[in-house]
């Protein structure tokens, strides 16, 4: 009986968020028309893959949900909707420009327990929920995983599986998920071995 996991991590389509160059947060965007397609050529590659997942889980956000809303309803994959992978809460920052967070005074040095627009999530705070998230698929059956979700929260779900800790004013690594960028993780209980597989961007986009 194989007691492995496999878990793909997505990021969502392109929102309308990130063709304003919005800081999102949990600012509840749509998807654009080109979000929609890249969240359906996604679905495309993965069906002539033969790629398929037992339970999708998504973020409560609309950009989030929607987009796995298409690929779990091209590959018949059932969608549970998990609160703990929506995006950090950016607390001022939420829905803003990059220019106009930049015209607002910020601290000169922040931790990981730094609040995020003064109000926010700390670093620390979404490292720890990503951790939750991770144990909420590990307290399920072994199978496949597909979690739909956002750059924030699954740079820091990276760096749970990688034992990484949150480094103060933002230094350590960045995993650099752009809109249907997906990592494709295996995880053996048995030794606790997680194997990052796969890290790839949506060079699928062209193949369609």
């Amino acid at each position: 009986m194989n007691s492995s996991y496999f878990v793909t991590f997505v990021r969502h389509g392109e929102s309308v968020g990130n063709l304003e160059n919005r800081f999102q947060g949990q600012a509840d965007f749509p998807l654009t028309d080109k979000g929609r397609a890249q969240a359906r050529a996604l679905a495309e590659y993965w069906r002539v893959e033969q790629i398929g997942y037992d339970l999708c889980l998504a973020s409560p956000l609309v950009r989030a949900k929607e987009s796995a809303e298409i690929v779990c309803a091209a590959l018949n994959i059932p969608l549970t909707v998990e609160p703990l992978w929506t995006e950090m809460d950016n607390g001022q920052f939420i829905g803003m420009r990059s220019d106009e967070i930049a015209q607002i005074e910020r601290p000169n040095f922040t931790t990981p327990y730094t609040r995020y627009g003064e109000t926010g999530e700390s670093r620390l705070e979404v490292y720890l929920r990503a951790g939750r998230g991770i144990q909420s698929i590990l307290d399920r059956p072994p199978g496949r995983y597909l979690v739909v979700a956002h750059g924030g929260i699954l740079n820091m779900a990276m760096y749970s599986i990688l034992s990484i800790a949150p480094q103060a004013h933002h230094n350590g690594p960045r995993f650099m998920f752009a809109n249907t960028t997906f990592a494709d993780f295996v995880y053996d209980p048995d030794q606790h071995n997680w194997r990052l597989v796969r890290f790839d961007d949506p060079h699928w986009e062209s193949e369609q």
